[in-house]
């Protein structure tokens, strides 16, 4: 009887030790905040198959049909994010990506107060900005938070912002741009048109098309005289989702803090 006792006793003890270890990796270590629009919206996959990779919880703000605009005045309502998610966020990520200059520095003002809200979609450049300062101005201002763990800390919560191309370079635009802006701020960029796999610069062999056709259904858009795909089929087990999610993880895992 002792035998079989202790033979159930180690038998529950293995499993037990078992079990916590498994479930020790489902603990989420970080929390990625996303905003965008229809490239970036939860039907696409590709950010949530990346936060599941990063053992991530992903917060995907993005709306089809918005714009950097949209996401600013959502932060001048304070509806972008809560305080409760400001505190957790470990990485900031925006993925709007209209082919528009975003690092045109004629009407950039000091101080993001200074600007006038709510924003219309005539300039990009001041939206990005805008964002960009407030998010920054925020994080900062957490050491002041009684409520906040960065509270009486030397330099607040860390401002983690990571920008994002296109998916594919057929937008040169914004693109260029963007990695402007990132080089202003010091701030990395998922390059998803410099590793998606294929190049504006040359037509695919056999359908004489851009590539990018290739992977939507049928919603095209013309840049420059050129016809490119529009947007890439959704779902997770679609090859660009997946692929975007590959370009997502690598840079992350060199951004994000170890924990």
């Amino acid at each position: 009887m002792k035998k079989i006792l202790f033979g159930l006793a180690l038998l529950l003890f293995t499993f037990t030790a078992v079990y916590s270890q498994n479930n020790a990796g489902l603990r989420l270590k970080y929390t990625i905040l996303l905003t965008g629009a229809s490239f970036a919206s939860s039907n696409n996959g590709w950010f949530e198959v990346a936060c599941r990779n990063l053992n991530a919880k992903p917060l995907n703000k993005a709306i089809e049909g918005t714009a950097i605009v949209d996401a600013a005045n959502s932060m001048v309502e304070g509806k972008l994010y809560t305080m409760q998610e400001l505190e957790d966020i470990d990485a900031f990520v925006i993925m709007h990506v209209h082919d528009k200059d975003v690092s045109d520095e004629i009407a950039i003002k000091d101080n993001y107060k200074d600007y006038k809200t709510p924003f219309d979609r005539l300039n990009y450049a001041i939206a990005y900005d805008y964002v960009i300062k407030r998010y920054i101005t925020e994080c900062y201002n957490l050491k002041f938070n009684p409520n906040s763990k960065y509270y009486n800390t030397a330099s607040g919560k860390p401002a983690v912002i990571v920008f994002c191309t296109h998916w594919h370079d057929g937008r040169p635009i914004f693109n260029t741009s963007i990695r402007k802006l990132s080089e202003k701020w010091g701030f990395p960029v998922v390059e998803f048109d410099k590793y998606i796999g294929f190049s504006k610069n040359h037509l695919h062999p056999v359908t004489g098309e851009q590539y990018s056709i290739l992977y939507t259904d049928n919603n095209l858009e013309k840049i420059d005289g050129e016809v490119f795909g529009w947007h890439p089929y959704h779902g997770e087990d679609q090859y660009i989702q997946q692929r975007m999610a590959a370009i997502f993880s690598d840079l992350m895992k060199k951004v994000l803090p170890l924990k």
